[in-house]
């Protein structure tokens, strides 16, 4: 197979923060606002994954669409995974960040076991792309039961809530530019954009009275979706995120 993810550029962070953002806004709507429930919120979004999914996986190649599709939805189910524990089932956001976060460091170290490598230039085989596909979707998870959890700890407006994992993801920026391990600073950096995600959603949709930009929780949807085809189509045409062909007996980058 052909590398089935993007190349890390500039538009694949564009596209992740907007993912992300979509995935906390889009669960309120449905769970929330049309009265959906956690439950049949969960139940839909998961059919809906789990299809996108199927489609990802019989393909030999990254298709941008596809992908970014699976990325939107499982930010969707991710998240809800923790707002059933928190609001399904009163578990605290503490106890959540911390099954997460053994949970992904047991994913990870599985992985590296198996495959020698977590590095997503090397996602050329079908448990490669297994491994990837269930990476990402614990850190929508922990990201979110982290994100949650520290707005409760300090309870910041929807605005000063952006600065935090802006400064950490600027921080592993720094790291990488220095030297660090750059799939270490990759992942690091994914899990980060999670938060920021969710807290620029919540800063658009609430109203001005609690510090947001009033937009809704539709209305912040209805604009990233957008925002998300608009550069999905761009990235469909260009080629601009496509990465050369590896084949997985062959050394891969060392880089995320």
């Amino acid at each position: 197979m052909l590398n089935k993810v993007p190349e890390v550029t500039v538009y694949f962070w564009i596209i992740k923060i907007l993912c992300t953002t979509v995935g906390e806004s889009f669960a309120d709507y449905i769970n929330e606002t049309l009265g959906f429930g956690l439950t049949n919120t969960t139940l839909v979004f998961s059919a809906a994954l789990i299809a996108a999914l199927v489609v990802q996986f019989r393909l030999n190649r990254y298709v941008p669409a596809v992908y970014w599709l699976a990325v939107v939805l499982i930010s969707v189910v991710g998240t809800l995974l923790t707002d059933n524990l928190t609001d399904g089932h009163n578990v605290p956001l503490w106890i959540s960040s911390t099954v997460f976060g053994v949970l992904l460091a047991v994913v990870f170290g599985i992985w590296y076991a198996r495959e020698r490598t977590l590095s997503i230039h090397s996602i050329v085989t079908t448990p490669r792309e297994s491994w990837y596909w269930l990476t990402v979707l614990v850190t929508f998870a922990l990201g979110t039961a982290v994100g949650d959890w520290t707005l409760e700890l300090t309870g910041w407006t929807p605005g000063a809530s952006i600065l935090l994992p802006l400064g950490l993801i600027i921080s592993v920026l720094v790291a990488w530019k220095a030297g660090a391990g750059p799939v270490l600073c990759f992942w690091l950096a994914y899990i980060l954009t999670r938060p920021l995600g969710a807290n620029i959603g919540d800063f658009l949709a609430s109203s001005k009275a609690d510090g947001g930009q009033g937009l809704g929780t539709l209305g912040t949807s209805v604009l990233f979706l957008g925002t998300i085809l608009a550069v999905v189509v761009y990235l469909t045409v260009t080629d601009k995120d496509r990465t050369e062909a590896v084949r997985a007996d062959q050394p891969e980058h060392i880089g995320a």
